[in-house]
């Protein structure tokens, strides 16, 4: 039998809670893989809590990444034995996700964990660092050079944040750190960042274009914050925008884009093989973050709920590891 986290719907109500499944329950897929770790995401705290419309199907098995060692595999990409992570597409959401003592996905969702890596350093990454290191390569290819300025990073405490900063200074990058924590100062500062600011003093201003401040930014906030950056970007500077924590909304002008050449560019994961093996290959070598222990904090299985409710409420730094079945490690 496989232990599971189940987000279910019931009188229009969302509840998770642990069940027992067979095999015969899980999805269809090309791999299945025993379950070593799962992560918790904001997205995933979303969707189990209710607080917002993750979920595309009911019931479901949270959890939108996972690592561990495949059991069998009908693709000629994956055989028993191989330590891999598993991640975006619809799993967790539309697909029975990574918090269960057993998995089967797509084979175009899977990915060998790089050598060199434990299912654990694979897992603290995730899909959070996976989505990290994509807005690394796409800021890159649009110009971010460590000679060209500051590279703010906001929400900075914030598992994608995290690694973003530990990602970036590793490449020579000045990072700035902004939150609204700043009881986490040495925290951020030991995972690379140049400065820590408070995001609540960081003057925007309401004008068009406003002081020019920063060459790239790495956004997971949306909302105002989004709108304030747009304000405040060098000349050709590059914001990779990858998440909506403070709203999905925001205003700004085009005075940024057409005076100082601004570029906007959405982070998505959902990506081809291609380029799923492209940048785990990065995230094992040139990419590969260096404070992945300090960035993780792991749990048991059955803390699932009570973290979940921390993720929700803010009261997490970096990235929330569940430790589902270390045998499968």
């Amino acid at each position: 039998m496989i232990r599971a986290y189940v987000v279910s719907q019931k009188d229009g109500a969302i509840g998770a809670g642990f069940e027992e499944m067979d095999d015969a329950a899980l999805d269809a897929g090309d791999v299945v893989v025993r379950t070593a770790y799962a992560s918790i995401n904001f997205k995933d705290a979303l969707a189990a809590t209710g607080k917002a419309p993750i979920i595309r199907r009911f019931p479901c098995v949270g959890g939108i990444d996972a690592s561990g060692t495949v059991e069998s595999s009908t693709s000629p990409r994956f055989k028993a034995g191989d330590k891999v992570i598993v991640h975006s597409h619809g799993f967790g959401v539309s697909h029975h996700g990574g918090y269960a003592t057993r998995l089967r996905a797509p084979a175009a969702w899977v990915n060998r964990v790089p050598d060199g890596m434990s299912t654990l350093e694979a897992i603290t990454i995730g899909v959070a660092g996976y989505t990290a290191a994509l807005a690394v390569e796409l800021m890159e290819l649009n110009g971010l050079k460590p000679a060209n300025g500051k590279v703010l990073v906001n929400g900075a405490s914030g598992g994608v944040a995290s690694v973003a900063i530990d990602m970036l200074s590793q490449r020579g990058f000045q990072v700035v750190a902004a939150t609204r924590k700043m009881n986490e100062r040495d925290y951020l500062m030991g995972l690379g960042a140049a400065e820590v600011v408070d995001a609540n003093g960081l003057n925007a201003g309401t004008r068009p274009l406003e002081k020019a401040l920063w060459q790239g930014a790495v956004d997971s906030l949306g909302g105002e914050a989004l709108a304030a950056l747009t304000r405040t970007m060098q000349r050709d500077g590059v914001i990779a925008s990858l998440g909506n924590a403070l709203g999905v909304e925001f205003t700004t002008t085009v005075m940024p884009f057409i005076l100082r050449g601004v570029r906007l560019v959405g982070v998505n994961s959902d990506n081809d093989e291609a380029l799923r093996d492209h940048l785990w290959k990065r995230l094992g070598t040139d990419l590969r973050p260096r404070h992945l222990a300090r960035i993780a904090q792991v749990k048991p299985f059955n803390e699932l709920p009570a973290m979940i409710d921390a993720v929700a409420s803010g009261r997490i730094k970096g990235r929330t590891v569940i430790e589902i079945d270390a045998s499968a490690a």
